[in-house]
């Protein structure tokens, strides 16, 4: 019910009704797709994946010690709830975004994306606490299901809104989409407290009073990276999720905004595209999860990471509509298997009986933190000096296949270790 409560963010914020209506309120004949954020000139696009880049980096930064500190005082409750607040009341101030309030808004859009982020990172930690090794792909699988179910509900909600402001008397073209993200704001704040209540509660562990939490924490992340390094399987498996990370979440970010510079589709078909996206990923989710029980984890995403190569090289030659939607569908398909699959395949490399699981998941989140931060700088700056969106698309496809090299080396790892202990 967490992904119910927070997937809104992903659709309606970073991938659908925002960035049509960020691209459309920045872009005009006087000035083209340029605006001026505080004094300096940027590609409209190109600020807006600067300023989510910004986001993560932040948040790449400050979550391994907020793990820690929240492993060992037993705070992962709080702090899921604190970021849930910070991100949902951030989208209920894109309420009041116009182009008169650029740069306020762009930081609150910051906001959101780090409260999404902090919340997404605690979450994640709850998965070997809640379910055991067997059925972790199940219950990832699921948790995606009900996230793409619950943000394709509100964004018909939405819909209803952007496409039909003549029923409810709307004449300021605007209003629809700036109320769909506060609608986002409290559709999020207001689910996550069927988890926050069925979750388990904040049990401090127990050290010697003498010692401060800083420096308890310090150890204790200390001590999670030691044993990260000392890990076969984690300690290659985090480079190959980092660079293929690098790719999809930064084609996830970036497809809407792709789609309207490089075919011009407007905003109905894009968001209605999206939308199909969404729903496409709940079978890729289910799917990839029945698939594994007979080829293994690291097998299904090799194969996933592959398509998502040939997806890039295609982004590039695109051309008509229908190969858009070709690849709408494809991105779909893919991008539920391969996050359900990352965070089943990693709770399931964590030692049995953990108790410090915020800190072994700090690793996983900030390896994707950093990937997004380092995909989206790579993906705005390449359009801000070439000033074409379709030679980004081509270079995500290198950090796809430096991806699937580490993961074969995952796969000759698992296969020794199998023949060694066999």
């Amino acid at each position: 019910m967490f992904d119910w409560a927070n997937s809104v963010y992903n659709l309606v914020i970073t991938s659908t009704i925002f960035p049509v209506y960020y691209t459309t309120i920045t872009t005009s004949s006087e000035t083209g797709d340029r605006v001026s954020f505080f004094g300096y000139s940027f590609v409209n696009t190109a600020l807006s994946n600067f300023a989510l880049s910004l986001a993560y980096l932040i948040m790449a930064l400050a979550l391994p010690f907020l793990s820690a500190y929240a492993d060992v005082a037993g705070r992962k409750h709080f702090f899921m709830r604190i970021f849930t607040v910070v991100g949902s009341v951030a989208c209920m101030g894109l309420f009041f975004f116009t182009i008169d309030t650029l740069e306020l808004s762009i930081i609150l859009y910051g906001l959101a994306a780090m409260g999404y982020i902090g919340g997404v990172a605690f979450n994640n930690a709850y998965l070997p606490l809640i379910a055991t090794p067997d059925k972790q792909d199940e219950v990832s699988a699921k948790g995606f299901a009900y996230g793409y179910v619950g943000c394709v509900t509100l964004q018909l909600i939405c819909f209803i809104f952007v496409f039909k402001p003549e029923w409810f008397g709307i004449t300021d073209p605007s209003f629809p989409a700036r109320f769909s993200f506060l609608l986002v704001g409290l559709w999020w704040l207001g689910f996550s407290f069927i988890p926050f209540r069925a979750l388990p509660k904040d049990k401090p562990h127990k050290y010697k009073r003498e010692v401060s939490i800083f420096k308890k924490a310090t150890s204790e992340f200390a001590e999670v990276l030691k044993a990260v390094k000392a890990n076969p399987y984690i300690k290659r498996f985090l480079p190959a999720y980092f660079f293929y990370s690098m790719g999809v979440q930064t084609l996830m970010i970036v497809a809407a905004a792709f789609g309207e510079k490089v075919l011009q589709l407007g905003a109905s078909k894009l968001i209605a595209t999206i939308l199909l996206i969404q729903l496409v990923a709940i079978v890729g989710a289910t799917g990839m999860s029945f698939l594994s029980r007979f080829i293994g984890n690291v097998r299904v995403l090799m194969i996933n990471v592959f398509l998502w190569v040939l997806i890039c090289v295609s982004a590039y030659y695109l051309a008509y509509e229908w190969q858009f939607y070709l690849l709408a569908a494809m991105v779909g398909l893919l991008m539920g298997g391969i996050q359900s699959m990352s965070r089943s395949t990693y709770s399931k490399y964590i030692p049995q009986g953990t108790k410090d699981t915020v800190s072994y998941f700090s690793f996983y989140d900030v390896s994707e933190k950093v990937a997004i931060v380092l995909g989206l700088f790579s993906f705005a700056l390449i359009e801000q000096m070439t000033n074409n969106i379709r030679n980004s698309a081509l270079m995500l496809s290198l950090f796809f296949i430096i991806g699937l090299l580490l993961l074969i080396n995952v796969r000759r790892v698992e296969k020794k270790q199998t023949s060694t202990h066999g």
